[in-house]
């Protein structure tokens, strides 16, 4: 769609803001707003839910705005880029809550978008804009990880139906979702060639998950097993054997996602507030005011400039994708970039806490300085999700620089 001029932006603009204001639910207004933790991701567990989260998310997908750009007749917004950046600032701007988090939106949407057939699109597509189904990603495996063209979960012609044999690990979420988009081995002769992507209900017999405590001691990430588990024929998506494509592309969607939460802050510990402000607490203020520590007041400094242009960069990256046709390879450097900017800020965060960064449990301890260890417990993992950094600095030497394979 193309983009209108300035007095119409100007004028969607001002509606945007007044829709939202009028219907942003009060319970919600302010911190301490009641909802359910898991509201935000919405699915089954939640339908006929009064949460407020839910409501606020059911009042923005009847206007397609959990998905401004995909096709209105999806149930989408139909939005263009300079709308979608509206409705974007819009709802910074006043601090709303994000209606619906997502893997169906961030990543598997898009994927269907491209590479689903027209059944596919009408099933799936208003189920993740209306936040009725919550999906999960089954990728990676116990063999399979960085080389993740060795995965080995069989899935097998039977005529009439797919049979799917094997495991999946580190799957976010997986005993909380409804669905699991999932990679399979459909021909054992070929490796890249012989993999497919299918569609899987999680109440379907056979599938099992079991939740992996870290070390932060949260348990996002399951096992997921598949033992003789059916799925319907229509649920494979694209060619037999030609999973590898459409994996790759979900992986730029995944990058793209995970690199916009850290450009916020989210995968760094943002929500324990500004690092240096939080320094000066702990560490004290010279006579200037400034942070009394120079040498952790430079390194604040250069993170936080770090993460301002991070933030920049992966906001042009969004509106070019939104603009183009989606994300390229070049997310893998802004992935790289911000799992190490993270990770820093992290460090840098504890560090500052001084001996009340090294509190697990117990009254000595405040909320935030818990929070914050446990965050940097957690970012240990942003240098391994959504593809590691290791991989991710092969994608850039081959696919961005140009460079040859090593000998």
């Amino acid at each position: 769609m193309a983009d209108f001029g300035s007095g119409e932006l100007d004028a969607f603009r001002s509606e945007v803001r007044t829709w939202l204001e009028a219907n942003y639910p009060a319970e919600l207004r302010g911190a301490d707003a009641k909802v359910h933790p898991e509201a935000m991701w919405g699915g089954r567990a939640f339908e006929g839910s009064n949460d407020p989260q839910i409501v606020w998310m059911r009042r923005m997908a009847e206007k397609g705005w959990t998905a401004p750009t995909w096709p209105k007749a999806y149930g989408g917004g139909g939005l263009s880029p300079a709308q979608a950046r509206i409705l974007d600032q819009e709802l910074a701007a006043g601090r709303y809550r994000t209606p619906l988090a997502s893997f169906g939106v961030w990543m598997l949407g898009p994927v269907l978008l491209e590479y689903g057939d027209e059944a596919q699109k009408q099933e799936h597509l208003p189920k993740i804009i209306n936040g009725q189904i919550r999906w999960c990603q089954g990728y990676s495996e116990p063999g399979a990880g960085s080389d993740l063209a060795s995965l080995q979960t069989r899935c097998e012609d039977k005529g009439d139906h797919w049979l799917i044999n094997g495991q999946k690990i580190w799957t976010s979420y997986a005993d909380k979702a409804d669905w699991c988009f999932c990679l399979v081995r459909t021909d054992t002769s070929k490796k890249h060639e012989g993999v497919s992507f299918v569609l899987i209900d999680m109440r379907t017999p056979g599938v099992e998950t079991r939740p992996i405590q870290l070390i932060s001691g949260e348990s996002p990430f399951c096992e997921t097993f598949f033992t003789d588990v059916k799925i319907p024929k229509e649920n494979l998506v694209g060619k037999v054997n030609g999973g590898w494509e459409i994996a790759k592309r979900l992986l730029q969607y995944e990058r793209q996602n995970i690199s916009g939460g850290f450009g916020g802050g989210g995968g760094a510990g943002g929500a324990a507030g500004d690092l240096g402000q939080l320094a000066k607490t702990y560490v004290g203020a010279d006579a200037s005011g400034a942070l009394a520590d120079p040498d952790l007041r430079q390194r604040i400094t250069l993170n936080k400039m770090n993460m301002q242009c991070l933030g920049l960069t992966i906001a042009r990256s969004a509106a070019e994708s939104k603009a183009g046709n989606g994300p390229s390879a070049a997310v893998s450097i802004i992935k790289y970039a911000a799992a190490a900017f993270a990770q820093e800020r992290s460090e840098l965060m504890v560090e500052a806490l001084g001996h009340q960064g090294l509190g697990w449990e117990g009254e000595a301890y405040k909320g935030g300085e818990l929070m914050a260890v446990r965050g940097w417990l957690r970012s240990k993992g942003n240098s391994i999700e959504g593809g590691t950094s290791e991989v991710n600095l092969n994608v850039i030497s081959k696919r961005v620089l140009g460079l040859p394979d090593p000998k």
